[in-house]
Parts: C-alpha cells; sequence; structure tokens
C-alpha cells in the first residue's frame, strides 16, 4: 500500500483536475454529475494517502491520519452546500455548466450569497490543502502535524509524487474559488486568461498573507472553524431558498 498509494494520489488527483473549468473555459471532461465524481476522486485519494499512513503502523501517523478523515468529512458538506446554492440558481448539475451562467450580473443580484459561497470554500482550501491556520506544511512536530505526519516516511520519486499531487490539489480548489468570485465567461479569450492568472494570483496572496500573520490553531478549535465553514454555505443555502 505505501508503494501504490502516491500513484493513485497523483493519478486521481488529475483526474479530478480535468473535471474542474480553468480560466472560465469547459473543463476537460464535462457531464450531467461530474460534481459527485469530483468529490469521489479527491475522496479516493485521501484514502490512499490515509490506507498508507495506517500501513506503517506508526502512532504518530496514524495521529495524522484520523485527523485528515475528521477534517475532511467536516469540510465536505459545506462545499456540497455551496454547490447546492450554484445549482439551485444555474439548474445545471455539472461544474461547467454552472460555471457558464455565474456572470457579473448574477453577483450584483446576489452579493451576499456569493460572498458567504466563497468565503466558506476559502475555507475549505485551507482545510483540503493542509494551509495555516489549519495546519502547517513545514512543521516538524508529528504531535501538531495532519497532513505531513502522514507521509513522513516518503522520499525520492514517491514523496515527488504526492508534492506535485497536493499542487494539483491546491490549483483545482483555487480554480473552482477563483471561477466563482469572477464571472467572466462573456469576455474575449485574452481577457479571461488575464482575469484567471490574476485571480489564482490573488489567491496566492491571500493564502501567503495568512501564513505570514496568523499562527496554527490548536487542535481544538479547528473542528469548529471547520464547522463555521460549513454554517456559512447553509446560510447562502437558507438565503437562496427564501428568495425564491
Amino acid at each position: 500500500m505505501t508503494r501504490i498509494a502516491p500513484f493513485a494520489i497523483l493519478f486521481s488527483t488529475l483526474a479530478a483536475a480535468l473535471l474542474v473549468p480553468v480560466a472560465f473555459r469547459n473543463a476537460s471532461l464535462s457531464f450531467a454529475g461530474d460534481i459527485i465524481l469530483l468529490a469521489y476522486l479527491l475522496g479516493i485519494g485521501r484514502f490512499f494517502m490515509v490506507l498508507a499512513a495506517l500501513d506503517r503502523g506508526s502512532a504518530f501517523e496514524g495521529m495524522g491520519a484520523a485527523r485528515e478523515v475528521l477534517y475532511s468529512a467536516m469540510a465536505e458538506p459545506a462545499l456540497f452546500c455551496g454547490l447546492l446554492v450554484l445549482i439551485n440558481e444555474t439548474s445545471q448539475i455539472s461544474l461547467s455548466g454552472i460555471y457558464a451562467k455565474l456572470t457579473t450580473q448574477y453577483w450584483l443580484e446576489n452579493p451576499a450569497t456569493l460572498m458567504l459561497i466563497a468565503t466558506s470554500w476559502m475555507i475549505i482550501l485551507l482545510v483540503e490543502n493542509a494551509r495555516i491556520p489549519i495546519d502547517d506544511p513545514n512543521t516538524h512536530l508529528e504531535l501538531t502535524m495532519i497532513h505531513e505526519v502522514m507521509i513522513l516516511d516518503y522520499s525520492s520519486k514517491d514523496l515527488a509524487l504526492i508534492e506535485f499531487a497536493s499542487a494539483v490539489k491546491l490549483a483545482v480548489f483555487s480554480s473552482m474559488l477563483v471561477g466563482l468570485v469572477f464571472g467572466c465567461q462573456t469576455i474575449s479569450l485574452p481577457m479571461q486568461l488575464t482575469v484567471f492568472a490574476a485571480g489564482m494570483l490573488l489567491v496566492c496572496v491571500i493564502i501567503g498573507t495568512l501564513e505570514s500573520t496568523i499562527a496554527r490553531m490548536k487542535l481544538l478549535h479547528i473542528p469548529k472553524f471547520i464547522v463555521g465553514s460549513g454554517a456559512l454555505a447553509i446560510i447562502a443555502l437558507i438565503l437562496k431558498l427564501s428568495g425564491n
């Protein structure tokens, strides 16, 4: 399992990336219900990472695996609640279809709802990619590590595959967030590429600012923070349903 996991993590993450619209264009693969497949593909990568951590029999890696599963299970409902709002608004059940309908006019009509979803998804991005204040990708204290403790025993090409998969996963969530915030489907392709690059840079700046200005949360406070993202998404869903 330790040898298989890096390849399973990488290929499942790359497959998930094919389902996400990039630069306000349709995804490479798009079909009705691809939202569910996206969640499962990301879940497969997490599943193999946890199995590999447990396979090595280390108490520290077992703790990291337990935390990874708990926090991911708490973050997933927030992602789906946000998607439910967008599905309700656009009447589409594919990511490409949803993002094709997200325009500047929709932002002007529903600023509060979309701001709640964007904030919730930003928190999910930090959770799923092991960023501060949830986790510190550079820490070496096993008792407080989440993601990094599960890959302590990896090196060479196996570690490179996992780190590359992590970078792809960060790009996936960043693309979803940028596509939500910047509705630029109606402008020319050069402008779309420019706005998308600027949006991705903005996400990087936000992550870097957070990691430079605040400390990592205590483990006891992390579940409350993640549940807060779910609460924001639920409020957005209630606002949307009550508006209808």
